[in-house]
């Protein structure tokens, strides 16, 4: 029997996660979810379960800034944001969850905008 899209999602999501765990070394988890409008990205400390930074194309301090939600200028507005609200915070050292998604296009532009203002991973 096939599998439907989201299930697969959620398994090369799970896979993601669980090689990211054992490479953490204590880091926190910057994690990326991308829907077909908006994109956003949020910094989590696994071993206390709290959010540290987040950002998304829906922020009210974005939204004046980008024209549309789903494309790749929204996308490394987004992670100059998160990376902004994540030093500001005193996290610099990250390890990236791609979240199942391949990385191309907005996941990838999040990210290269994250690491030019100021992350590390």
């Amino acid at each position: 029997m096939a599998q439907s899209n989201k299930k697969k999602l959620k398994q090369r999501a799970v896979r993601t996660r669980r090689s990211l765990a054992s490479a953490a070394n204590g880091r926190a988890r910057l994690s990326v979810f991308r829907s077909s409008k908006n994109i956003s990205a949020q910094i989590i400390d696994d071993a206390k379960g709290v959010t540290l930074a987040a950002a998304s194309s829906v922020d009210k301090e974005l939204k004046g800034k980008i024209a549309k939600g789903w494309n790749k200028d929204a996308a490394a507005a987004v992670g100059k944001a998160l990376a902004e609200r994540a030093v500001k915070a005193g996290v610099r050292d990250v390890v990236f969850d791609r979240g199942g998604y391949m990385y191309h296009g907005r996941v990838k532009a999040l990210a290269e905008a994250a690491r030019e203002a100021g992350l590390n991973f």
